[in-house]
């Protein structure tokens, strides 16, 4: 028989291990749909280091309309293993997790630098900023397109990284919806 003392200190050794090493990557696993909090959460006491992109997302019931942070992709959670060294099976019964994206017998890796990619674009509130800077006001530059090269005034910017830029054509201001990767801030 195990006992309690036992028990605790098998769980606060799995929290402490150290951090995933060089040879770690990323690994896609399937959630429950709603359950990407639980599934992080068991994760981390596991000591693993999960990943997941969120963006606010606007909800309408009941003639309320509510803000609130909601994953990029859901129904699905980045996670950093070394299946070399860490016991990645056991996260295939981590509460919340459907199981691990595989090819055959073994976890599949994302492409190298997609989820860098995605931690580089987090900003300090935990969402995906895709704005690269950009503020409503500001002078911006078109990059491609038909209206490449010409300056306009950004006039807003979604969390989906779409904007509005007000063009200046034939003494007015044209709205133009543009990518905001098609845009590049001026001084």
């Amino acid at each position: 028989m195990i006992s309690p003392k036992k028990t605790t200190d098998k769980a606060t050794s799995a929290v402490q291990r150290p951090a995933v090493g060089a040879a770690a990557r990323w690994y896609a696993a399937s959630v429950f749909p709603g359950k990407e909090d639980v599934a992080e959460r068991h994760l981390r006491l596991q000591g693993f280091h999960p990943f997941i992109p969120r963006c606010e997302k606007t909800i309408r019931h009941a003639r309320r309309v509510e803000t609130r942070p909601a994953a990029y992709f859901p129904g699905y959670m980045f996670i950093a293993l070394d299946v070399a060294l860490q016991r990645w099976r056991s996260v295939n019964g981590t509460f919340g997790v459907r199981s691990l994206i595989m090819q055959g017998e073994r976890p599949l890796p994302v492409p190298s630098g997609l989820v860098e990619r995605f931690i580089a674009l987090t900003g300090k509130d935990g969402l995906l900023d895709f704005s690269g800077g950009l503020t409503a006001g500001a002078s911006v530059r078109i990059l491609s397109g038909p209206f490449a090269e010409m300056i306009g005034r950004l006039d807003r910017l979604d969390p989906a990284g779409r904007a509005r830029v007000l063009v200046a054509i034939m003494n007015g201001e044209i709205p133009v919806d543009l990518d905001s990767r098609e845009l590049v801030a001026i001084a």
